[in-house]
């Protein structure tokens, strides 16, 4: 008798020790987020300044491709002009409108913060330009990924479609 006394207040013990000690904590129904204090250091900013990459100012960078060097005439050639014109509404009116953000930035103006190489570099070669040039990179990101395609047109008109960005203010 003494052994099942024993025995029985040794399982009793036993389970009290089991069911103790921890809380058992209050799970609730749904979607949860933990957040993390966040850091005091201040993250590193690869882009100097703060506006969009589509209004950033680069008359420095001619880009990845194959135009090396254009010369523009002080005058627009108002024929090349026209050309260049059909060629945009025919090629990239789909994703580029005059004037106002699209699936792609506007052109007017686009000759008072680019390069006419990077223009014609980025009409030419969108692939390697968003691979490898900083600020097609940039568009692409401001742009939602999406990335400019490659419509297949010459130089000549590559050329044409720029001169008819100098007639967009």
């Amino acid at each position: 008798m003494k052994t099942i006394l024993k025995g029985m207040t040794l399982l009793f013990a036993l389970i009290l020790m089991g069911c103790g000690g921890k809380k058992e904590e209050k799970k609730e129904e749904g979607f949860s987020v933990q957040r993390k204090k966040a850091s005091t250091e201040q993250p590193v900013e690869t882009n100097t300044s703060n506006d969009k990459a589509s209004e950033r100012v680069d008359l420095t960078s001619k880009g990845v491709g194959p135009i090396k060097s254009v010369t523009l005439a002080p005058e627009i050639d108002q024929s090349m002009a026209e050309n260049g014109k059909g060629v945009y509404e025919q090629m990239c009116l789909a994703c580029h409108r005059v004037g106002k953000k699209f699936i792609g930035p506007p052109p007017n103006g686009i000759l008072e913060r680019r390069t006419p190489e990077w223009i014609m570099n980025m009409i030419l070669n969108p692939q390697e330009m968003v691979q490898q040039d900083p600020l097609a990179k940039d568009l692409l990101k401001e742009f939602n990924g999406s990335p400019m395609s490659n419509q297949g047109l010459t130089e000549d008109q590559a050329r044409a479609v720029l001169e008819y960005f100098r007639t967009l203010k």
